[in-house]
């Protein structure tokens, strides 16, 4: 499999997803957080939006959100998030196991994404992600293996210590959960995602060393 590839093809289609904006309903507003969605055209749920300001540079945000030694410690929706393949700098395969959601509900899933990080001009960064097989790494038997269309992080330059930071996310739990549930309680945890990134920064304000910099875990 040609991952650099599928990389490329996932950061192209990721682009279109802030210019399209029919159909778009804001379903949740939080702490100056706002959550939209509208039906995805990959699967039969939601792609959802959410948009936050986090009080650091865009550059540093991107470095602090894919440190994977790191993202545990602060992402609460997690239990697991390694890296278990680098094809280079900026491109990688991780496997990440979630907490249950909805009072237990919702059980933990486990998901195998390829990750592409690609800068542009005026401090502006895509992270854009997607599940793949990668046979070197079977998920784990004890949890419902999840699958997420493509999703994109994306922060951008407000001034020098602000980005705004623009996420689309479409997952499939898989399993038999009813769409209901998930739609009940994905935009809460969207929120807190936006929410626990600003209290982990501040926490942990990480030096700028770019993606080669692996935290002691």
């Amino acid at each position: 499999v040609d991952y650099k590839v599928i990389a490329q093809q996932m950061a192209q289609e990721v682009l279109g997803y802030n210019q399209d904006t029919s159909g778009r309903k804001v379903i949740k507003t939080s702490k100056k957080i706002t959550v939209s969605s509208k039906p995805s055209r990959k699967s039969h749920g939601n792609l959802y939006r959410v948009e936050g300001i986090i009080p650091e540079s865009a550059a540093k945000l991107s470095d602090f959100l894919y440190q994977t030694g790191d993202r545990v410690t602060w992402d609460k929706s997690l239990q697991v998030y390694d890296m278990v393949h680098r094809i280079d700098s900026y491109t990688f395969i991780c496997h990440t196991i979630t907490q249950s959601f909805a009072m237990g509900s919702i059980s933990p899933r486990d998901f195998i994404d390829l990750v592409y990080i690609k800068r542009y001009e005026g401090n502006m960064n895509i992270i854009s992600s997607k599940s793949v097989d990668f046979p070197e790494y079977h998920p784990s038997s004890n949890y419902i293996h999840g699958y997420n269309h493509p999703c994109v992080c994306s922060p951008m330059k407000e001034n020098p210590a602000y980005s705004k930071i623009v996420m689309f996310v479409q997952t499939e739990m898989r399993g038999k959960l009813s769409p209901s549930i998930i739609e009940k309680t994905m935009p809460s945890n969207l929120v807190n995602v936006i929410l626990n990134a600003k209290d982990g920064i501040k926490a942990h304000k990480t030096p700028s060393r770019g993606f080669h910099h692996n935290s002691h875990s």
